[in-house]
């Protein structure tokens, strides 16, 4: 089966809410926010609204048949040109298939069609599927120098160039 990819705008935060805690409660390592911030008093749906609103960005679901299996954001970086690649997460039921390939690529699309120059993203250094994943997408490591990990470690920063000879590709979204 295909994975299929679509934006989502603010009125689909009850998508990503249900995306993002299941992500956050299965792999809690992954990501810098906890599920703990974003329940209780942080579960509220202006905030949700709010993180599929950010000026410059695009949030993006994947689905396999009829099943939401994976999210990613693409962010404006602190660097103008830059996109980061933010949020990213497969089901685990749905590793494997393709969709972290074709969530990663709806990034790339939509970092490129908003004129950036390079996609970035920060990975801690013991999570070998996604450096995996980074790496057959052909994003680069270029080392630890990312925020430091609870243990101590960096994260590690991967880049890829999006140049202007790339195969523009598009997904079923609409802008």
């Amino acid at each position: 089966m295909t994975p299929r990819v679509r934006s989502l705008r603010p009125e689909g935060w009850p998508v990503w809410r249900e995306l993002r805690l299941r992500a956050l409660a299965e792999a809690p390592h992954a990501f810098g926010s906890t599920l703990a911030e974003w329940t209780g008093d942080g579960d509220r749906e202006a905030r949700w609204r709010a993180r599929l609103a950010l000026p410059g960005s695009r949030s993006f679901v994947a689905s396999l048949g009829d099943q939401d299996v994976g999210m990613a954001s693409g962010i404006p970086g602190e660097t103008a040109g830059v996109t980061e690649l933010t949020s990213f997460w497969v089901a685990p039921e749905a590793r494997g298939q393709g969709v972290g390939d074709a969530l990663i690529r709806a990034v790339e699309d939509f970092a490129r069609a908003s004129g950036s120059a390079l996609l970035e993203l920060a990975v801690r250094p013991d999570n070998a599927p996604a450096l995996a994943l980074y790496r057959r997408n052909g994003l680069t490591d270029t080392g630890p120098h990312g925020d430091v990990t609870p243990d101590g470690r960096r994260e590690h920063l991967l880049r890829k160039p999006l140049t202007g000879d790339d195969v523009q590709r598009s997904f079923n979204s609409p802008w």
